[in-house]
């Protein structure tokens, strides 16, 4: 645990560092949000602060290599896979924030750079579903690249609010560090140093790095080259893990739970973003538009357009988050009825809130 606290010390601390120049660079380059129709704020605010992030994964990463027990990771090509699909796709999305490249580029980028990861080993090799189930390469290989795709363009959908994307990542990451870390402890022999380890604990430093930056009111923005960075980390961490799984692994908590799992939890630690891909996609398509046409109707202006400010807005979103996200973890490792009633409480509370707080606090604005 003390490496993995060193790699999240060192991806914060230098996102945190490296952000201040990035914010200068995206304005001497002109990579500046304009304030559209969509967008909540009210005065131009620069982006590319996804450099800053990867320059923070990067660093975790060189410092990993040095360690003498996180540096086993390394003897294969699968983290030369992940580091050379984030710079590609980083790429893809500074290039956006500076010029706004077409939808087709941008999914070209993409998908590049989820080959890349796969042609390095970062691939699914099998599906935990009735045991292990294994399909033909090609398959595997579509379905990682579908996965990194959906992955990426979900978080650059819900980077819509000052702070919401890296607040939701973040909390995603620590969900999936939990299960990652207390999964690999009960095989035989225990092992709890993995690349999908390693690469959610760099990710939760470089979201934790970025916040102060970021939350309401941002000084700057992550862009698109913060948002495909991080969704691509997040789908690299749950493909590297998904394909690894252990169907024999004895844990404690709900065994059932535990053995749907590996299916469930990327669905749940991403079901915020996910949620608001599906229902732009049918909102948009069912009003005659393309699915990748920007509207005013995502989650976070719904809460908006409920009453809530920017930051009660956020935090509530962060909550739904860790509902799910966390929630889905604990039934693997927590046995009984606890986990069901901590869930019922949380998301009765969550509900009220969400509904009742402008009304609560009506003149209160943050």
């Amino acid at each position: 645990m003390r490496e993995y606290l060193l790699v999240f010390i060192v991806a914060a601390a230098m996102t945190y560092a490296a952000t201040p120049f990035v914010r200068w660079l995206a304005v001497a380059t002109g990579a500046i949000t304009a304030v559209r129709d969509r967008d909540v704020h009210a005065v131009p605010i620069p982006r590319l602060g996804g450099v800053a992030i990867l320059i923070g994964f990067v660093a975790a990463l060189l410092v990993a290599t040095q360690l003498p027990y996180l540096s086993q990771i390394f003897q294969g090509g699968e983290m030369k896979g992940v580091l050379v699909a984030a710079v590609i796709v980083c790429a893809v999305g500074v290039l956006d924030d500076i010029r706004e490249l077409d939808w087709l580029t941008k999914l070209a980028g993409q998908m590049l750079a989820a080959g890349v990861m796969a042609f390095q080993g970062v691939q699914l090799l099998s599906l935990p579903l009735f045991g292990v189930t294994v399909l033909p390469t090609p398959v595997l290989v579509a379905l990682t690249i579908i996965i990194v795709v959906i992955s990426a363009n979900a978080v650059n959908f819900i980077d819509g609010l000052d702070g919401l994307a890296a607040g939701v990542v973040g909390i995603a990451g620590t969900a999936f560090f939990a299960y990652s870390y207390l999964l690999s402890r009960t095989y035989d022999p225990p092992n709890v140093f993995s690349s999908a380890t390693f690469i959610t604990a760099a990710l939760v430093g470089c979201c934790v790095g970025f916040l102060p930056y970021n939350f309401h009111p941002a000084r700057l923005f992550m862009g698109d080259a913060g948002a495909l960075l991080l969704g691509l980390l997040l789908a690299a961490a749950t493909i590297s893990m998904t394909g690894s799984i252990d169907p024999n692994a004895q844990i404690g908590g709900n065994a059932a739970a535990a053995i749907l799992l590996p299916v469930v939890l990327p669905l749940a630690i991403l079901s915020l973003p996910l949620l608001d891909v599906l229902l732009a996609v049918v909102r948009r398509t069912r009003a005659g538009r393309r699915p990748w046409h920007p509207d005013a109707q995502h989650l976070h202006h719904r809460m908006l357009q409920i009453g809530h400010t920017h930051v009660q807005a956020v935090l509530l979103l962060y909550l739904w988050a860790a509902l799910f996200a966390l929630g889905a973890v604990s039934f693997a490792f927590v046995d009984g009825w606890l986990p069901f009633v901590a869930i019922a409480v949380v998301a009765i509370s969550a509900m009220v809130l969400t509904l009742r707080l402008p009304r609560w606090m009506p003149d209160r604005r943050l």
